[in-house]
């Protein structure tokens, strides 16, 4: 059933003269297994939202439904929520706090009341999804690299076997290549688990590679919410709201203003080159 959010608002510093509006009046469903990209400048609302997705923040006003029951009742179990909408924070290191990593990722499910040797099956499980070297299995999560830290971080989310997963500006901080393989991983998670994923970001070329749904937020709202193709059509008004389409989408209207007759609603690197093939004759090549 997924997530259900209706009319929401969250204010921050409420009731005093600091007071600031970071949700206003949004409602919006999450269905199962999705892939959204929810994008937005910084102080749009992004990190606030997921964060009430899973009982983290409690909205000012409104509900958030979980497969039909409101999060904030008073007989919900908001532990099994945070087991089933996992978020891994922006900055890995609010989230890796143990002597190692294996240990760290063993965390939540030793949370979750299993035993020492089940805890341990799902970490290895988890690491190993991951990608993350055994030889780090031992190493204190702080000395670990950007990504290793990311991973770490996913890991331990995966551990407790979420249903939704929901990620705060994964790729943030990490070179192209780094970038590219944690993307890769969260995709090929979603494929293989067959599980909802939240993928915030405020990069466009980020999202367009993997998402088949995008949210997009200013000013506390969703103010778009449909397929990557549809939301892109909208580029002066993303560019109003600080944001970019992505580069293939320029590239592809600027072809298109130069006499080629392509297809600009494309949005990966393999689909453009194939459209440009098919108007090779236009090139004169």
């Amino acid at each position: 059933m997924g997530i259900k959010v209706d009319d929401i608002c969250f204010l921050y510093e409420r009731g005093t003269a600091m007071q600031v509006r970071a949700l206003d009046h949004i409602s919006v469903e999450i269905p199962d297994d999705q892939f959204i990209g929810l994008i937005g400048h910084t102080g749009s609302g992004k990190s606030t939202f997921v964060q009430t997705l899973n009982g983290l923040l409690k909205v000012t006003s409104g509900h958030i439904y979980y497969n039909g029951e409101d999060i904030d009742g008073e007989k919900f179990d908001r532990k099994k929520l945070r087991s089933d909408v996992g978020l891994v924070f922006q900055y890995p290191e609010h989230q890796l706090f143990e002597v190692d990593v294996i240990t760290d990722v063993c965390f939540g499910p030793k949370n979750l009341g299993l035993s020492e040797s089940e805890a341990r099956s799902r970490a290895i499980e988890a690491l190993e999804s991951v990608k993350m070297s055994k030889s780090l299995y031992k190493a204190s999560p702080f000395d670990l690299s950007g990504g290793e830290k990311r991973r770490a971080a996913i890991a331990g989310v995966l551990a407790m076997r979420p249903k939704i997963l929901i990620l705060d500006e994964p790729t943030a901080g990490l070179d192209p290549r780094g970038r590219d393989e944690i993307l890769g991983l969260i995709a090929e998670m979603k494929k293989e688990r067959n599980m909802t994923i939240i993928l915030v970001s405020h990069s466009m070329d980020d999202v367009a590679r993997y998402v088949d749904r995008i949210m997009v937020m200013g000013g506390g709202k969703i103010l778009y919410d449909d397929e990557p193709v549809k939301v892109f059509r909208h580029v002066k008004e993303l560019e109003d709201l600080g944001l970019a389409a992505p580069q293939i989408t320029y590239v592809m209207k600027l072809l298109k203003e130069r006499g080629l007759d392509v297809n600009t609603d494309v949005l990966r690197v393999k689909e453009a080159a194939a459209e440009i093939l098919a108007h090779r004759r236009e090139l004169h090549v």
